[in-house]
């Protein structure tokens, strides 16, 4: 299997973890999966994932912590772009992910401005981050998150 393929496949596998996510009007439903150089799942994270602030890249680099991993050739596939702004915490998943030391960020949508102006794709790659978008899967994330990225219905449909 190429390259594209495995990371598409492990894309739509963090898309269906965010189904995972509770739905609510605060928050992205998100998924997120970490794999090693060699394709290895180590972890994975959903938004909401053991607390109602938790974003999906957060919740997946939680369950790496303390297990002293070289992550320089790691992915980590998330459906949406990790956020460059915080309400809750005063760590934002780009800055989490630069931290990690991951090597590599595969995303299916960059964050739409509902919330905040996100320039993680930015970050992460001034960083020295690898990042592959791959926007033909974002209808997916798009559909899951309709409950935020619906159109405002118009004047003209009332």
């Amino acid at each position: 299997m190429n390259t594209k393929e495995i990371d598409r496949r492990r894309l739509k596998a963090a898309i269906e973890l965010s189904r995972l996510s509770p739905p609510a009007d605060s928050h992205y439903a998100v998924g997120a999966v970490i794999t090693d150089a060699n394709d290895n799942v180590l972890a994975t994270g959903y938004t909401a994932e053991g607390d109602l602030h938790n974003h999906a890249e957060e919740a997946a680099l939680a369950k790496l912590a303390g297990r002293d991993l070289d992550l320089s050739g790691a992915t980590i596939y998330t459906s949406l772009e990790p956020c460059t702004m915080r309400k809750s915490r005063p760590d934002t998943c780009t800055e989490l992910i630069v931290a990690a030391g991951i090597g590599r960020v595969v995303l299916a949508l960059r964050e739409p401005s509902v919330f905040a102006d996100c320039h993680g794709v930015e970050d992460l790659t001034a960083a020295g981050v690898e990042v592959v978008e791959m926007p033909e899967l974002g209808r997916l994330v798009a559909t899951i998150n309709g409950h935020l990225l619906a159109p405002a219905p118009t004047a003209d449909a009332a």
